[in-house]
C-alpha cells in the first residue's frame, strides 16, 4: 500500500492520477473532507480506503497500519497569511515528524511536501542553510523539519526525501481559492471581466515584470515518482523549472490559450496591453518590502541525483492547463 496525505488536495490528487497511471491503485487517501468541495479531486481516482487526518495520525502513533510500501506526505496547511504558531507547528511539523518516525522504524521510503517559502526573500534559492530565512510560521514549520533531515540524514533506516515546491499550477488547485496559482486566476479574471490584472511595476522591475519559477503539477508529480524509483536518494532538493518567468508570461499564455479555443489568433505582449486585455494596477503600497520580485530554484541538486528529465515553459504549462480543464468541462472559454 502507497499512503498520500493530503490526497484530496491539489498536488497529492494529481500524484494519485501519476500513480494510477502506473497502474497502482492500492492507495490510502489521507485528508480532512469537512469542507467537502475537494471530493471531486477523488471522483476519478481508483483508490483502496480514505482516513481522516485525525483518525491517521492516531493510527500512526498507535504503529496500527498494515504494510507500507511508501508515504507521499503532501498535506499541510499552505496559507502563508496563517499566523497561528501553535497550529502550524502542529499540523506541519509535528505530524511530519511523526510520520518520520513511523518510517524509519518501518523502513519505509518517506516524500514530503517542503516549500520555496523556506528561503524567505531570498535572493539566492539553493538548498543551504545560509540562503534559508522564512518570512512567515508556513515558511518556519517546513524549514524547521528540513533541519530534523539534515541531522539525521547520515543515519536513515530508509530513503527520506523534502522537494521544495516553488510556483506551482495546474489541474485541480480550484478548492485553494485565494491560494490558487496566478495562472487559475488569471483564467477566472480573463473569462470574469475580458481581461487579466498585474501589478504594476515596482523595485526595478517593469509593469508585469516580476519573476517566479512557476512550475505545472505535471512536472512535480514526475519528481516525485522519480524519487519513489530510486530509493537510494536521499536528502532536500529544489523542485522548481530551475527558469524565473515573468508574470507577463503567464497572463499572456493564459489569454493566448482561451483565445485559442475561440478560434482567435494568439496575440504578443504588446499587442494584449494595446487592447485592454492584460492591464496593470499600482503596486501595493502594504506589499512593498515584504513581496518575492523574483524566485529561481537551483536545480544543481536535482539534477546531480540523477532527474534530468525538461521542465514545461510558462507558455507550455498553461496551454496544457486550459486544455485539461476544457476537456474535463471545467472551463467554457
Amino acid at each position: 500500500m502507497i499512503i498520500v496525505t493530503g490526497g484530496a488536495g491539489f498536488i497529492g490528487s494529481n500524484l494519485i492520477k501519476g500513480l494510477n497511471q502506473r497502474g497502482i491503485t492500492d492507495i490510502l487517501v489521507v485528508d480532512d473532507l469537512t469542507e467537502g468541495d475537494k471530493f471531486v479531486n477523488l471522483v476519478d481516482a481508483n483508490i483502496a480506503d480514505y482516513l481522516h487526518k485525525d483518525d491517521f495520525r492516531r493510527r500512526v502513533l498507535a504503529n496500527d497500519l498494515p504494510s507500507v510500501q511508501a508515504v507521499f506526505h503532501q498535506g499541510a496547511c499552505s496559507d502563508t497569511t496563517e499566523r497561528n504558531g501553535h497550529y502550524m507547528l502542529d499540523n506541519n511539523y509535528q505530524v511530519t515528524l511523526e510520520l518520520f518516525r513511523f518510517c524509519q522504524a518501518r523502513r519505509v521510503p518517506f516524500i514530503y511536501a517542503s516549500s520555496a517559502a523556506v528561503y524567505g526573500a531570498g535572493p539566492v534559492y539553493s538548498e543551504d542553510p545560509v540562503n534559508e530565512s522564512p518570512l512567515n510560521v508556513y515558511g518556519y514549520s517546513k524549514f524547521l523539519f528540513d533541519q530534523v533531515l539534515r541531522r539525521h540524514q547520515n543515519e536513515l533506516t530508509a530513503q527520506v526525501v523534502g522537494l521544495r515546491y516553488f510556483n506551482v499550477y495546474g489541474p485541480r488547485e480550484q478548492h485553494k481559492a485565494r491560494m490558487a496559482s496566478v495562472a487559475f486566476h488569471n483564467m477566472n479574471q480573463f473569462l470574469q471581466d475580458g481581461h487579466v490584472r498585474l501589478f504594476g511595476g515596482w523595485d526595478g522591475y517593469t509593469d508585469g515584470g516580476q519573476s517566479r519559477d512557476f512550475i505545472h503539477v505535471d512536472d512535480v508529480v514526475a519528481v516525485n515518482l522519480y524519487f519513489l524509483d530510486n530509493p537510494d536518494r536521499s536528502g532536500v532538493f529544489n523542485c522548481g523549472t530551475g527558469r524565473a518567468q515573468p508574470f507577463n508570461d503567464v497572463a499572456m499564455s493564459v489569454v493566448n490559450a482561451l483565445r485559442r479555443h475561440r478560434q482567435l489568433p494568439a496575440l504578443p505582449l504588446s499587442a494584449q496591453v494595446e487592447q485592454g486585455l492584460i492591464r496593470y494596477t499600482p503596486f501595493p503600497d502594504d506589499l512593498k518590502g515584504r513581496y518575492q520580485s523574483h524566485t529561481q530554484a537551483d536545480l544543481t541538486q536535482l539534477r546531480a541525483a540523477g532527474y534530468s528529465a525538461p521542465f514545461l515553459t510558462v507558455q507550455q504549462g498553461v496551454e496544457r492547463y486550459v486544455d485539461a480543464l476544457v476537456a474535463c468541462g471545467r472551463l467554457r472559454p
